[in-house]
Order: C-alpha cells, then sequence, then structure tokens
C-alpha cells in the first residue's frame, strides 16, 4: 500500500507527463453527464450538464490542451485549442501570447493543465477556466495560475486572471479546476485547488468579475486529504449524487487516515461545499457523475487504472459505478473490468484500464453510455498503441449493461490512422454533440502520437449507434509547433 504515496505511481494521463515538468499528480475535471428522465417516484433527477457552448450557437464546443507546447521558443508554455461544434468542425488555438489573454508565455507555465467551462459571468455564453500550474508569479517559483476565456458570440476571447487569494500559501495554484453550481441557485461556481501547500480549495460563488477575477463572494474547502509538497487535491469533480439540486464535489487525493489514494464526496449544500458528511469512496483519480439507472440521483463512475497494490484494483484496471442515494453515495457499486462478460479483450498489466472515462448518450436513446480510456493497451504486439471500450446503457434504463460493449483501436473501422507504438489512444476521452444531431460524438485524445506531438480523433455517432470519423486533428491542423512533446490531446474540459 505504502507505494502509492509516492506521485510517481499514479499513472493517469497526466501523470504520464509528469515526470517532465514539477507537477507530478493526475488532474482531471469535467461536469456531470445527462440524466435520463426520472420516474415520478423519484426525486427531482440531478441537474443535466449542458453542452460546452462558447459562442452560443447551440451546438456542442470542444476544449483541449497541449500543456507541454512550446510557445515562441518556450517549452512547455503551453497552449489550449477550443473546437467550434457545427457541420465543420473549426478550431482556434490560445496562449498566453494571444491578444487579450493575460500574461506571457514563460517556459514551464503548463498553460492548459486543467481545464473546466462554466457561465462565469452571468452573461449567457459558456466561458473556459484554464490552470497555469507552473507559472511563476513574481519571485514565486511555481506559484501558480488560473486563466478565464470569456464566451461571447463570435466565441472565445479576452481573458482574466483569478485572483489567488493566498499566493505564499502553496505552490501550483489553478491545478485541479471544477465548475459546478454547488448551492443551487442555478449558477456556475468554480473550484480552485493547488497541488503543493495546504489542501485548500478555493470556492469562486457567484458572478465572477471580468476585471477582477474575484466572485461576488469565496470560501475554502478542507477535505481530508493530505497537504505538502506533492500533495493537495490532484482532481475535482463535480455532480448531483444526492438529487437534492445541489452539485457535490468529489476531491481525489491521499487519505490523511492512511495515506492512500481516495476519493472523498462532499455535498453541496445551500451555503456551497461542505466537508460536513464527507464520504470516502474507492480509489482512482479519474471521476465522472451521471444518472446511469435514471433513479433520479447522480452515479459516481470512477477510474481505477492500477493493476495491484492498492484496494480494489484489478489486472488491466477497473471502473467502479457507485450508485447515488438520498443519503449520498449509498447505493449498490458496480465493477467492471476487461474480464467483465461482454467487454472485448481481456486484462493485462498495464492496460490502464479506466485510465480515462467520460458519460454521455451516444447512441440517442436517452440512456447514458460510458466511455473508458485505456492507454497502455498491447494492439496485436503494439506497445501502448492504447484503446477506448464504449459501454452502452442498457435499453431497459437499468444502469450500464457490459453486454454488447465495443473496443475502437486506431486499427478499427472508422477509426482514422493505425496503430503506433505509445500512442496512448485513449489518454483522454470526451462525450457531446458536435454535429447538433442529438447524439453525443466521441472525441479521443492521444497524446503520444507523432512522437509526443499529440492528437485528437472526433468520431461522429451514426444512427446506429456506431463511431466514425473521417480524419484526425493534428498539432499542425491547429497551429501547435512539433518542437518537443506538446502532448496535444492529453486533456479535454470536461
Amino acid at each position: 500500500m505504502a507505494q502509492h504515496k509516492r506521485t510517481s505511481t499514479i499513472r493517469s494521463r497526466r501523470g504520464r507527463i509528469a515526470a517532465a515538468t514539477a507537477v507530478t499528480a493526475a488532474l482531471t475535471g469535467g461536469l456531470l453527464g445527462l440524466s435520463a428522465t426520472a420516474s415520478s417516484a423519484a426525486p427531482a433527477a440531478p441537474l443535466p450538464s449542458h453542452e460546452t457552448d462558447f459562442n452560443g450557437d447551440g451546438v456542442a464546443d470542444l476544449a483541449t490542451s497541449a500543456p507541454h507546447a512550446t510557445v515562441g521558443g518556450k517549452d512547455s508554455a503551453g497552449q489550449v485549442t477550443v473546437t467550434y461544434g457545427g457541420s465543420t468542425l473549426r478550431h482556434k488555438t490560445f496562449s498566453q501570447n494571444s491578444t487579450g489573454v493575460p500574461g506571457t508565455a514563460e517556459s514551464g507555465d503548463l498553460f492548459g493543465y486543467d481545464l473546466a467551462y462554466g457561465d462565469f459571468d452571468r452573461d449567457g455564453y459558456d466561458d473556459l477556466a484554464i490552470g497555469a500550474p507552473g507559472e511563476d508569479v513574481g519571485s514565486d517559483k511555481d506559484g501558480g495560475t488560473a486563466q478565464i476565456l470569456w464566451g461571447s458570440a463570435s466565441g472565445l476571447g479576452g481573458g482574466t486572471t483569478v485572483q489567488d487569494p493566498r499566493p505564499t500559501g502553496h505552490d501550483f495554484f489553478g491545478a485541479p479546476l471544477e465548475a459546478g453550481d454547488f448551492d443551487g441557485d442555478g449558477t456556475d461556481d468554480l473550484a480552485v485547488g493547488a497541488r503543493s501547500g495546504a489542501a485548500t480549495i478555493d470556492v469562486l460563488d457567484g458572478k465572477i468579475s471580468r476585471t477582477h477575477g474575484t466572485g461576488s463572494s469565496r470560501y475554502t474547502v478542507k477535505p481530508a486529504i493530505m497537504s505538502g509538497e506533492g500533495a493537495g487535491p490532484f482532481n475535482l469533480h463535480s455532480g448531483d449524487v444526492n438529487g437534492d439540486g445541489r452539485d457535490d464535489l468529489i476531491v481525489d487525493g491521499y487519505s490523511t487516515a492512511d495515506g492512500d489514494n481516495a476519493n472523498l464526496w462532499l455535498p453541496g449544500t445551500a451555503s456551497g461545499v461542505r466537508t460536513t458528511g464527507q464520504q470516502r469512496l474507492p480509489a482512482g483519480v479519474i471521476t465522472d457523475i451521471g444518472d446511469t439507472d435514471g433513479d433520479g440521483y447522480g452515479d459516481i463512475i470512477i477510474g481505477l487504472e492500477w493493476d495491484d497494490g492498492i484496494s480494489g484494483a484489478n489486472k488491466g484496471g477497473s471502473v467502479y459505478v457507485v450508485h447515488g442515494a438520498a443519503n449520498g453515495p449509498y447505493g449498490d457499486t458496480q465493477v467492471i473490468t476487461q474480464d467483465s462478460s461482454g467487454v472485448p479483450g481481456s486484462g493485462e498489466k498495464g492496460d490502464s484500464f479506466g485510465n480515462e472515462l467520460d458519460l454521455g448518450d451516444i447512441n440517442g436513446d436517452g440512456h447514458l453510455d460510458l466511455v473508458v480510456g485505456s492507454a497502455g493497451e498491447d494492439i496485436d504486439g503494439v506497445e501502448d498503441a492504447g484503446a477506448v471500450t464504449v459501454v452502452y446503457g442498457a435499453a431497459d434504463g437499468s444502469g450500464l449493461s457490459t453486454r454488447g460493449a465495443v473496443l475502437l483501436s486506431q486499427d478499427s473501422a472508422g477509426v482514422p490512422n493505425t496503430n503506433e507504438k505509445h500512442d496512448f489512444f485513449g489518454s483522454d476521452v470526451h462525450v457531446d454533440d458536435l454535429n447538433g444531431d442529438g447524439r453525443g460524438d466521441v472525441t479521443v485524445g492521444a497524446y503520444g502520437e507523432n512522437g509526443g506531438n499529440g492528437a485528437i480523433y472526433p468520431l461522429t455517432s451514426k444512427a446506429n449507434g456506431t463511431l466514425a470519423g473521417s480524419a484526425g486533428v493534428y498539432t499542425s491542423t491547429v497551429g501547435i509547433s512539433a518542437t518537443g512533446t506538446p502532448h496535444f490531446g492529453v486533456n479535454f474540459a470536461d
């Protein structure tokens, strides 16, 4: 068990690239998935996520990062690419050298290391929060920063730095980030963590000022995770687990009880996120929340990619579905592995099944489906080519069913390119309706593509539930320098 106190053992999508940076733990973020309709006897269903829409055209958009991109000769300054949905996908790439974006691109800033979206200024357009945890703030090396790019009818533009209330109390501010309506007032709040220092999460509650980078109010949350260098929160995720109309917060870190990896459920209340009643969940860095069984409560999906050495691990990796209930995540737990009946393949050491996951309605039947990344999968002898598995929601609405699950790699029909060593296809996955046809399309990241340049692969969902794409999106497509290893596609804003 003790080996999992070392950050070097965390092998999620960001954990693999962390050895080259001062930030060494896996981080992710996103909002809860589309909820199925609850029965009349159930409580109000958890609030469904709105699709990411930066330009207000009613079609989903996508934000993808390349945190190790070289900008103006500065290694690992970082860039973020926004893909605007529609009949034709359009891309625009930002760095800290872009007009209107605060700061200047500098070596090691890691701009885009984590992303979160929400309407933070209450103008009807989604905005994008971007973490740059390696930013030097004055003389404070790696103090970190978070910035917001503002949505408008013409898309994202301009930017504001989020005020750091304790710049000398931590390093790596802005990693991780998460948006959610934690007090149930119908508007988005922003939670910001810092990977080194006190394990304190700042929540900007209410409208965030474009001028000052502060919310209408702010409060702090201190969950039962370890503080100090290499500790703090690794990952944040939000969603309504207990059906009370408020988003709860899932915090991943090292438990203060035993030093092992743990996820904690922190309930949302009328006054925001509170640690009272926090509940420990199975281990695993990556999480998502959505009502998979239509009972009106959000279920917590946890990716535990480790093979062994930690409670709950299975060879090749695991996914835990912890069902929600009125008093929180106290429902039944479903375990999905590559050895589950109906799941293609088998669990093999290093597959990393569960290194990434996302919920969405792919086939348009009104039930949530699950996409699981296994970026370490060897395909036909190709080391770490990577793959994704699609687990569909049962037709009767009873939840996720492994029957008929589908495995996709870059050698699958309809998937662009071919399997190559260390592509890490599945290093991130995202479900959103990018063409406005009512079905969730799947975008797959492969940060190892082309020697670490990285790529993303948008796969359109067909009426029969199958997925296919016509072309990949590469660094050359979006104007990211191929110098070094940009790792484009390592992180989506979920």
